[in-house]
């Protein structure tokens, strides 16, 4: 795959997006080795989301979430399901954002930077296999636009 995410990101917001959710459809499609495909989606999600400071994945391994491909500071192995916003995430299998994580009971501080998280579960049919977890330091900095894209929704 050959991608300029520098060139993607000069384009206006809702392209971006639309953008993104072409070339993961197109990753699923054409790789199938999933840690090959994680790494390129949060490659693409960091480059194409803008005032991100982290982007990655966390995966079930039938007792708890391990640290998957991401890009940002190093983050915690292990959370366990119900723990933080990404276990809250997987247990309750919605969608969570937090405008402020540090007002949030039993955040888990892997980048001291973050102000604000969202993150997404990954269900197969109705069984949550991980999540996708994208923080940025900016309070208040995801919207329903962002939710509707890490759900891989289209917004119409």
């Amino acid at each position: 795959m050959s991608v300029s995410l520098h060139e993607l990101k000069k384009l206006p917001r809702s392209e971006r997006y639309e953008t993104l959710l072409l070339l993961v459809e197109s990753q699923l499609k054409t790789e199938k080795d999933r840690t090959a495909t994680l790494a390129n989606l949060s490659a693409m999600m960091m480059g194409l989301v803008n005032r991100l400071n982290w982007a990655g994945f966390y995966l079930f391994n039938g007792e708890e979430l391990v640290l998957g491909p991401f890009q940002g500071e190093p983050a915690c192995h292990r959370i366990l399901p119900g723990e933080g916003v990404c276990g809250k995430a997987f247990i309750e299998k919605t969608s969570i954002l937090v405008d402020d994580v540090l007002t949030f009971p039993g955040h888990i501080a892997c980048d001291s930077a973050s102000r604000s998280e969202l993150v997404c579960p990954i269900l197969v049919e109705t069984e949550a296999i991980g999540v996708i977890d994208w923080d940025s330091p900016e309070e208040a900095r995801f919207t329903r636009e962002e939710i509707d894209l890490i759900e891989g929704k289209d917004g119409d």
